[in-house]
């Protein structure tokens, strides 16, 4: 008799967001949508935390407090964790920016524009990541 095999751990999704109702918003737009998530509350948190974690993929507002904000964690991912590079979204309020406009130019990372659709928001995760298992 052969046990019936068991579905494969999905790797969350590790969510860096400062702002509390736009970490729960996203948190619950991924969960619905089958992904596990692990949330930071700076660059500076989610760094530490990808220090020791396997992740499927990275969602990261530009701008974050403690000094590493989303263009710093991309520079740490491409250096330490270059398996993630291709699947880092980065969710911004402030696309207009020059900041931002060069960190998208230069990393070539997709980003979703806040307020978003859910609809919209997991079409580029699933690009980015691939569907939830």
């Amino acid at each position: 008799m052969t046990l019936p095999s068991a579905k494969p751990e999905a790797l969350p999704v590790l969510l860096i967001e400062d702002e509390p109702g736009v970490m729960a918003y996203v948190r619950a737009t991924l969960e619905r949508n089958g992904y596990t998530v692990v949330c930071a509350e700076s660059g500076a948190e989610g760094v530490r935390i990808l220090e020791s974690g396997e992740f499927l993929g990275v969602v990261s507002d530009m701008r974050t407090p403690g000094g590493i904000d989303g263009a710093d964690v991309h520079a740490w991912i491409s250096q330490h964790r270059p398996e993630l590079i291709s699947r880092i979204v980065f969710i911004t309020g402030d696309i207009a920016s020059e900041d931002t406009v060069s960190t998208l130019r230069r990393t070539g990372a997709p980003c979703v524009e806040k307020p978003f659709r859910v609809r919209q928001f997991i079409s580029v995760i699933e690009n980015a990541m691939g569907k939830a298992l």
